[in-house]
């Protein structure tokens, strides 16, 4: 009974924010002309964030250079809103592999709702139903749990196994944020 109501609490937190928004940042092709100073403002961002959301060590930029975007607004990952900050090992995974029920540990069907943002994490680490900021993917809910995924790891769920393969592994920063 306990698990059920919590499966159904995690849903609807879930479906409160993860629905329908894309898996990965978007992106920018810097033009002729165009500095940090002019992009920056079109997506509601400060200069300084996309210069450190794109790791760049100077404010110059190329013809042609592509720059990614936060797949969420800023203020979502504002320092007021983060009860913790990590640098994890990322991996994603599909609810349609051999062998896989698409349900996750805490009853998020994602066969039949392939549009949630769910990360498997290691419930030691991050709480289950923590909503969470993950580099690259944006905001998630912490739904479900791997064999492999202990200590410092985190599986994103993605739609299907080419989207999987192209996330590959990497070290991305997360961040617990607060409910």
């Amino acid at each position: 009974m306990i698990k059920k109501l919590l499966a159904f609490a995690v849903a609807i937190a879930a479906s409160a924010f993860i629905f329908a928004s894309p898996s990965f940042a978007a992106t920018h092709t810097v033009q002729s002309g165009e500095s940090l100073f002019s992009i920056a403002p079109k997506y509601k961002i400060t200069p300084t964030q996309l210069k450190n959301f794109n790791n760049l060590k100077s404010n110059s930029l190329f013809i042609n250079q592509v720059l990614e975007l936060p797949a969420e607004p800023v203020s979502a990952t504002h320092p007021s809103n983060v009860k913790k900050t990590f640098t994890m090992t990322a991996t994603a995974y599909t609810a349609n592999c051999k062998g896989c029920s698409g349900i996750t540990k805490t009853g998020l069907n994602l066969r039949k709702y392939p549009d949630l943002k769910v990360v498997a994490v290691d419930p030691k680490i991050i709480p289950l139903g923590s909503k969470i900021w993950v580099e690259g993917y944006g905001v998630a809910i912490a739904g479900d749990t791997g064999g492999a995924i202990k200590g410092k790891k985190i599986d994103i769920f993605v739609k299907n196994k080419k989207t999987a393969y192209n996330w590959g592994r990497k070290k991305v920063t997360v961040k617990l944020l607060k409910s």
